[in-house]
């Protein structure tokens, strides 16, 4: 299997998503919504992944499909930034990981409406349509700061409020395009440089996680470890360890244990 045949998968798919005429529907929260865009992808994914690698399992953000016990996992989120995509705003794409024996092996982050394919296979580097990528050497102090305010769960806002003012002011300015995948992405590619989300599901950022370490990023979670692949995790990132140590930093001044 070659990381060009969940390529052609991941762009087949996008026709899905951007075809048009799609029901938008809530989940647990007005926040949280899901598209009929996003249901179609998802199963458009599974079924071609799953022909691609039989015997492999899957984590998916919809529908609750959950299939842990393979060697070899998709880790999908058929549309990251729904709420993006139901409003036109171009910063939404379909996230694809291939986990292999619990180590992130391949990711793709498309996003057709930016058109950007982002890619990357472990030990081999991330490439953006095509070409190769790496993270910017900027300081923190000149560093573009990606956040958000723990939307689903807005009992976390004031705490994310306080990180992020802290953060803010020691760094350049901050951006919030509503996609982790996206950032992450961004961040792969030399555009910003601090990253910072108080909960995440591992489809929201495991793909743009490989990608942005084979850029030479650095990831981690509340305890500066790796964030996990099969569940909510809390995540920081930076274009180098120095930088992604001082969020760390900056976090445990405001927080000494996750609410969750």
């Amino acid at each position: 299997m070659e990381l060009e045949q969940i390529i052609d998968i991941v762009k087949e798919a996008s026709v899905l998503m951007v075809r048009g005429g799609f029901r938008v529907m809530q989940k647990e929260s007005r926040e949280n919504l899901v598209t009929s865009s996003d249901l179609a992808v998802q199963h458009f994914l599974v079924d071609k992944l799953g022909k691609l690698l039989p015997d492999s399992g899957f984590l998916c953000e919809e529908e609750d499909f959950r299939e842990l016990t393979h060697e070899y996992i998709w880790i999908i989120d058929p549309i990251d930034g729904t709420a993006n995509y139901a409003r036109g705003i171009a910063d939404c794409c379909i996230s694809v990981a291939l986990v292999k024996g619990g180590q992130l092996y391949m990711g793709v982050v498309y996003s057709p409406w930016r058109e950007e394919l982002y890619c990357a296979q472990k030990g081999k580097g991330a490439f953006c349509n095509g070409h190769p990528i790496q993270v910017s050497d900027r300081p923190f102090e000149d560093g573009l700061f990606c956040t958000a305010m723990s939307t689903y769960r807005k009992a976390y806002a004031k705490t994310c409020s306080d990180i992020i003012y802290d953060i803010y002011m020691q760094c350049n300015d901050t951006r919030r395009f509503g996609s982790a995948a996206v950032e992450l992405c961004m961040m792969a590619a030399g555009i910003i440089e601090l990253y910072f989300e108080m909960r995440l599901q591992p489809w929201d950022y495991a793909a743009a996680t490989l990608i942005l370490q084979e850029a030479g990023g650095h990831i981690c979670n509340f305890e500066g470890k790796m964030p996990s692949l099969n569940r909510a995790s809390f995540i920081l990132a930076a274009n180098n360890g120095q930088n992604c140590s001082r969020l760390l930093e900056i976090v445990h001044k405001h927080m000494k244990n996750l609410p969750y």
